[in-house]
C-alpha cells in the first residue's frame, strides 16, 4: 500500500543517520499535510519521485571514520537538499569546509544573534528566535560557495546555503518544539522551495486507503485482532469500510487486560457494526508464562499464545487470507536498526514482523505509514468516538509486562484493581486527557507497613503518568500532590495486599515508558 501513496502524493525523503529526532522531523513534516517517508542513509532508494531530501541528525561525528557516508551524487545539486545538524555538518565536511570538536559541547536552548530574515529558507524568522542544540562538533570552515545565514553567539554557521544549488544546512534542530519558529523554516524548505502544495489530509488518507484496501483484498476475508486501544480500532474500520462483513474481527482476553474491559470493549465493538467475535483465552496465557521472569522470554510468549489463538480462530473463517493488523510507524521504526545495520531493537513489538508460514495468512496494515497522533486524526475525520479514540495506549502483552517478575493470577487481579483506581481517578478529576499514557505496575518487592494496630509485609505498586505525542520520547507529568494523596490513600485502602505506592518520575529517554 505504500507504493499506492507513493504515487498519489508528493513526497519527501528523510536520510536517517540514527538521530534520536529523526522521527521528529517526520511529525513536523506530516504536521504540515506533506507525505514523507524515512529511510536508513545506508538503504537510499531511488530519488525520482521525491519533491525533496532532508538529512537528519546522527550520534556519530563526522570526523570518525566509521560514521555514516552517504552517497549524495543523485541529490546534491540536483534537486533540494537540507542537512540538520549531522546533515549539515556532513555537506560541510565533505564539500571543501571543515568540522572541528567545540570547545564546550553545545547543547540545549540557544537563540539566534543574526538571521538572514529576507532568504528563502530563513525568511519571516527573527533575531533572538529561541532553537535547540545538540551536537559536540562544529562547522569551522566553510567553503567560498557556502554563505552564512544564521548564527548564535557561540555558533557562527548556525545556517548556510550553497550559492547555485538548492543545498541548505542548519546546525539547530527545527523539529524539536525548543525551536520555536522550527516550523516555519520547514515549511519555508518544503513548500517554497521543494514546491509541497500540502495534500496530505487525514480525508485524502481515508479515501485513498479504502481504495486501496478495496484493490489489494477484493472480495478476500480479512481476520483482525483488536485490542480496545486507538490503533486496531482505526483500523477495524478503515477495513471495514473497504469490505464490510468479510472483516472478522477477534477480541482475544489473555487475561492481561484492564478490569472489565473485555465486556466493555466487546459491546463498544458491536455497537460500532464491526463482526466481533470475542474469545476468553486466558487459561492459556497463564499457563505459558507460569514461571517466566524474563521481560523478553514473557512477551514472546505472550506473542506466540496470541498467534496460537489466531491461527485456531483463523480455521473457523472460511476461505480467510489476511490477517489486519494496527502496526503504526514507531513500531517498525523500533523494531528495525536507525542505521540501517544488524538489528539494535529496544524491546520486541508483538504486531511487528511476520507470521509463521503455517498460519498461510497474508499481512495487511493499513496504519502502517502513520504515527499515533495522525491515526487519532483519522479516526476522528471518520467520526468515530472520543472516547476511543482518546484512550490512552496500552502495551499488546498487556499487564504482562506491568508485572516485574513472574505473573500469576492473583497478582493480575490486584493490578486490574489498582490501575482502575488510578485510572478512574484521572478521569474523575479532569486530568485524564492531559497524560498521555498511564498505568500501574506491579514491583517484585514487598516492604513493611502498620495498618491499624498490625504490622503488615505486603506488596508494592508504581504509578506511571507520562506526556508525549508519538511515545517516542516522553515527560513523566507533574500529577497534582493531591491527587497522587488521594490515589495512594485509595489503593492502600480497598486493595488487598498493597501497602505502599510509588510514583515514577523518569522520562524516555533514559527510561523507556514501560518498565518491561
Amino acid at each position: 500500500m505504500a507504493l499506492y501513496f507513493c504515487a498519489m502524493h508528493e513526497k519527501i525523503l528523510i536520510l536517517d543517520f540514527g538521530s534520536q529526532y529523526t522521527q521528529l522531523i517526520a511529525r513536523r513534516v506530516r504536521e504540515l499535510n506533506i507525505y514523507c517517508e524515512i529511510h536508513p542513509w545506508n538503504k537510499c532508494p531511488e530519488v525520482d519521485g521525491y519533491k525533496g531530501v532532508i538529512l537528519s541528525g546522527s550520534p556519530f561525528s563526522v570526523r570518525d571514520e566509521s560514521s555514516p557516508k552517504p552517497d549524495l551524487s543523485k541529490i546534491k545539486g540536483k534537486m533540494p537538499l537540507l542537512g540538520v545538524c549531522f546533515g549539515a555538518q556532513f555537506l560541510a565536511h565533505n564539500f571543501g569546509g571543515e568540522v572541528k570538536p567545540s570547545t564546550t559541547r553545545e547543547y540545549g536552548r540557544a537563540n539566534l544573534s543574526s538571521v538572514n530574515s529576507d532568504h528563502i529558507l530563513t525568511k519571516g524568522m527573527s533575531v533572538d528566535s529561541q532553537v535547540w542544540m545538540s551536537h559536540a562538533d562544529t562547522i569551522k570552515i566553510i567553503p567560498d560557495n557556502f554563505k552564512i545565514i544564521a548564527s548564535t553567539k557561540d555558533v557562527e554557521v548556525a545556517g548556510y546555503h550553497i550559492e547555485g544549488e538548492e543545498t541548505y544546512g542548519i546546525q539547530f534542530h527545527p523539529e524539536v518544539y525548543h525551536s520555536t519558529e522550527g516550523t516555519l523554516l520547514l515549511k519555508n524548505y518544503l513548500v517554497d522551495i521543494c514546491g509541497c502544495t500540502q495534500d496530505w489530509t487525514p480525508n485524502a488518507f481515508v479515501d485513498e486507503t479504502v481504495q486501496s484496501l478495496k484493490d489489494q483484498l477484493g472480495n478476500d476475508k480479512v481476520i483482525l485482532g483488536l485490542s480496545g486501544g486507538v490503533d486496531s480500532s482505526v483500523a477495524a474500520v478503515l477495513l471495514h469500510k473497504a469490505i464490510g462483513d468479510n472483516l472478522h474481527c477477534i477480541f482475544v482476553d489473555n487475561g492481561l487486560l484492564r478490569k472489565n474491559e473485555f465486556s466493555q470493549v466487546l459491546d463498544s465493538y458491536k455497537g460500532m457494526g464491526l463482526n466481533v467475535k470475542g474469545v476468553n483465552a486466558s487459561q492459556l496465557f497463564y499457563d505459558e508464562l507460569k514461571g517466566l521472569t524474563d521481560p523478553e522470554a514473557k512477551r514472546k510468549a505472550i506473542g506466540k499464545v496470541f498467534i496460537d489463538v489466531f491461527d485456531a480462530e483463523s480455521k473457523l473463517v472460511e476461505d480467510a487470507k489476511w490477517l489486519g493488523q494496527g502496526t503504526i510507524y514507531p513500531d517498525v521504526i523500533e523494531s528495525v536498526s536507525a542505521t540501517g545495520g544488524p538489528s539494535a531493537t529496544i524491546k520486541s513489538h508483538h504486531n511487528v514482523g511476520g507470521l509463521p508460514d503455517y498460519m498461510q495468512l497474508k499481512v495487511v496494515e493499513p496504519l502502517r505509514l502513520l504515527f499515533k497522533d495522525e491515526v487519532r486524526r483519522i479516526g476522528r475525520s471518520m467520526n468515530m468516538e472520543h472516547a476511543l479514540l482518546g484512550r490512552h495506549p496500552f502495551p499488546g502483552p498487556g499487564l504482562g509486562i506491568r508485572i516485574l517478575g513472574d505473573i500469576t493470577p492473583e497478582k493480575v487481579a490486584i493490578l486490574q484493581d489498582v490501575d482502575h483506581i488510578f485510572i478512574s481517578s484521572l478521569k474523575e478529576d479532569g486530568l485524564y486527557d492531559d497524560v498521555w499514557q498511564a498505568g500501574a505496575i506491579f514491583l517484585p518487592v514487598q516492604s513493611v507497613g502498620v495498618m491499624g494496630d498490625e504490622r503488615t509485609y505486603e506488596n508494592a505498586v508504581a504509578l506511571r503518568a507520562v506526556t508525549s505525542t508519538d511515545g517516542m520520547t516522553a515527560d513523566w507529568c507533574h500529577l497534582p500532590y493531591e491527587f497522587l494523596a488521594k490515589v495512594s490513600n485509595k489503593i492502600i485502602n480497598q486493595v488487598k495486599g498493597i501497602n505502599r505506592v510509588t510514583y515514577d518520575i523518569s522520562s524516555k529517554p533514559p527510561a523507556t515508558i514501560e518498565w518491561e
